[in-house]
């Protein structure tokens, strides 16, 4: 059925059609926006997430490695990604998969070594991508050596690096040393049990509570200078920069930020006086603050509230709809409203000074073809790759990899809480890069892998997809080629919503810079809808799916979106 019958059919027996609205782009209000401090590169700058242990297999034991993501350079720059975020490759034992980190200074075995991780970023370099690694700074393994000697009886320079609590106070959340030959207290973990908090202080700590020490206590001030030690390391190595893991999470006994913002600042001046190139970003899932305190990108992520209200990550599925509602849904109860007026909150104070990034999804989301098919995945990458900030694709969403729910609990994947069960795994498969044995990502014996694979006859891989010119490989292709191409798409590129209305579609918003201006129209919703703009002389298509711009509107089909370059 044509996209204008099924509006017609829509409109039967109603006297309007509630989704026709009339707006203006108003250009005696001209947008500006300044490109914020920085290193230039990020400018540009489109990342990819790698998930190292389930990237490529490069010596057949089963586990991704370094050598093998090195060898798919070329593939993610052929996508249109021009920057890279490694997750944990330190030693560890993988109870949290890398993120407990046993040595922060060696590369974990599985994964190759220090020369490999050196080598990875030179070839990047050779190619123009940049290399983030994850800094784990709020925390380690119970097995680093620093945690050990903390531990002991006798007093020595790393007695006080993590928080150490008298057992008679039962301070919540504190865990028992896990062995023999230890001393009395108790430590206070970060996320697991098993991942000590480091000591950088507490913001106010209390008088009658001697072990809550101050920020300029030495063994705090120590702690800071090892993990300032620690990026230099990476960073003459040749890594480009990192991606901090629960970056708020440093400093305790801090309400209003004041403190772990100071902290941030501080590693920034040293980054911009002796790394400039180097990127900051950061864990934080709160732009507002992150950004402010020092980091040139921060994700909104699954675990607050706007990202929740787009594509509810976490939500139940009931048919089209999610419980609670998202806005990328069929069923069309979403409310893109309540997203923006947060997201704006956002970007009103971060668009001059850094990036928000809208991920595709990450190791701990469910990816966005959970519930969803290619065309829904399709709408979903028109908004997020044209939106301002800095992309972030997650390694098999170009593909559309599945979210697999009942994969095994691996090294820490399923969490469970009050907020009832998170099964992280299912986000973690191999890559599927071909139709040969496990799918391409190893010469293993399938019940060695890391995790299992897909076992869908009709998984997607990147082989059959490169040959498929409609393949959603190729259509993200496509997407991040206008992104690279179009000014007004650009990273720090002006952004105005035009129609947003609560329970409302479709989602129109403007991409501006300079003279050239461009619409975005999005429509989730299994319904048709439409939009119109007043004083739009010409709207020319960029790519559309069931979308089109006809005497003053644009017209949206179910599940659909536009891209125009538009003209008064």
């Amino acid at each position: 059925m044509s996209l204008e019958a099924r509006m017609h059919k829509s409109m039967i027996g109603r006297r309007v059609l509630s989704t026709i609205f009339y707006f203006a782009i108003d250009a005696a209000a001209p947008l500006h926006a300044e490109v914020p401090p920085g290193p230039k590169w990020l400018q540009t700058a489109v990342f990819y997430q790698v998930y190292p242990q389930s990237y490529f297999d490069s010596n057949g034991d089963g586990v991704g490695d370094l050598p093998g993501i090195t060898a798919k350079l070329d593939y993610i720059r052929s996508i249109g990604c021009n920057a890279i975020w490694i997750n944990p490759i330190y030693e560890s034992p993988f109870g949290d998969a890398g993120y407990d980190v046993a040595d922060f200074y060696q590369v974990a075995a599985r994964y190759g070594t220090n020369d490999d991780l050196k080598n990875l970023c030179a070839q990047a370099h050779k190619r123009g991508l940049h290399v983030c690694l994850d800094l784990v700074a709020g925390h380690t393994s119970v097995e680093n050596k620093w945690f050990q000697q903390s531990a002991l009886e006798q007093i020595n320079p790393y007695s006080n690096w993590y928080i150490w609590t008298p057992p008679e106070e039962k301070v919540p959340g504190s865990q028992l040393f896990p062995g023999e030959q230890h001393r009395r207290e108790r430590y206070l973990p970060n996320f697991f049990p098993f991942q000590p908090a480091l000591n950088y202080g507490y913001a106010r700590p209390d008088p009658k509570k001697p072990w809550q020490r101050p920020v300029t206590d030495p063994a705090c001030v120590a702690v800071r200078e090892e993990l300032r030690n620690v990026m230099k390391f990476w960073l003459d190595l040749g890594a480009d920069g990192f991606r901090v893991d629960m970056a708020a999470s440093l400093i305790r006994n801090d309400p209003d930020h004041e403190t772990i913002s100071a902290l941030w600042h501080y590693y920034r001046a040293w980054l911009d006086q002796h790394y400039p190139d180097a990127v900051f970003i950061s864990e934080w899932s709160d732009p507002a603050v992150a950004i402010p305190a020092g980091f040139h990108i921060d994700s909104l992520l699954q675990f607050r509230e706007p990202y929740q209200i787009l594509l509810g990550s976490e939500a139940r599925l009931d048919g089209d709809a999610r419980e609670p509602h998202a806005f990328f849904e069929r069923a069309g109860g979403g409310d893109i409203r309540a997203f923006l007026d947060e997201y704006l909150r956002h970007y009103a104070r971060t668009k001059d000074r850094g990036y928000i990034a809208i991920p595709t999804g990450n190791h701990d989301t469910p990816r966005p073809t959970w519930g969803r098919n290619e065309q829904d995945v399709r709408t979903i990458f028109a908004m997020l790759l044209t939106m301002p900030g800095v992309p972030f694709i997650y390694y098999g969403d170009e593909i559309g990899m599945k979210f697999l729910p009942e994969v095994p609990n691996k090294e820490g994947g399923t969490l469970r809480g009050n907020f009832g069960e998170v099964r992280r795994c299912g986000s973690r498969t191999p890559m599927q890069w071909s139709k040969e044995k496990n799918a391409g990502f190893s010469t293993a014996p399938a019940e060695t892998l890391y995790l299992p694979l897909d076992p869908t006859e009709s998984r997607p891989d990147v082989a059959t997809e490169e040959n498929d010119p409609a393949s959603l490989l190729n259509f993200t292709r496509a997407l991040l080629k206008l992104r690279r191409e179009r000014a007004a798409l650009a990273n720090a590129a002006d952004f105005r919503p035009l129609y947003a209305e609560k329970n409302g579609y479709p989602f129109v918003y403007l991409r501006q810079a300079g003279s050239e201006r461009i619409v975005v129209c999005i429509n989730p919703a299994g319904r048709p809808c439409a939009a119109a703009l007043e004083e739009v002389g010409q709207a020319k298509p960029l790519l559309v799916q069931d979308a089109a711009f006809r005497e003053g509107r644009f017209e949206m089909g179910p599940v659909s979106f536009g891209i125009f370059e538009v003209e008064r």
